[in-house]
């Protein structure tokens, strides 16, 4: 109650623009989500608001943009919808894919191994059908397939990879 009453004081002057570094760290469910309509209430009446590491974990449900960073430079920005709008990325529950099956999927497109779970990136939803078709033609059992949606967590941790490799 005292971050939410201290965001709601810090608030009365109605600046143009708000700084919020994780205004929503050590709150219960109820907590984030008045912090969240706060935020909303400030966007609606046009104050920019920038919030620092809460994006990953929720907070990116109110960003209109986004930007990371990460030991003092940037490494990207964009609308929200570009930062979490992976198409073509579809990610399937499998088991009993050897190696060599695995790596006859390549042509799906990028293929993360997480165990169980494939993620196939760049792939057209009409080929999901065929994907399905070759991971049972190689010996798979196919227990779930959905799309896959990146978080703004999956994108910041890709732009630190990339980052690193530089």
């Amino acid at each position: 109650m005292q971050r939410r009453l201290g965001l709601r004081v810090a608030l009365l002057g109605r600046p143009e623009l708000v700084l919020l570094d994780e205004p929503t760290s050590a709150l219960d469910p109820v907590g984030r989500h008045d912090v969240r309509e706060i935020i909303r209430e400030l966007k609606a009446r046009g104050t920019a608001v920038f919030l620092v590491g809460d994006a990953t974990r929720g907070g990116g449900r109110v960003c209109g943009g986004v930007a990371a960073g990460a030991r003092g430079g940037g490494m990207g920005t964009g609308r929200r919808a570009e930062s979490r709008g992976e198409k073509g990325a579809v990610r399937g529950r499998v088991t009993g894919v050897e190696r060599d099956g695995r790596e006859r999927l390549a042509g799906f497109g990028r293929v993360d191994d997480e165990g169980e779970w494939l993620t196939f990136r760049g792939l057209k939803p009409e080929r999901v059908p065929e994907l399905v078709s070759s991971l049972v033609a190689a010996g798979a059992r196919v227990y779930a397939v959905e799309p896959r949606q990146e978080t703004l967590e999956d994108r910041f941790l890709q732009l630190l990879k990339e980052e690193e490799s530089r």
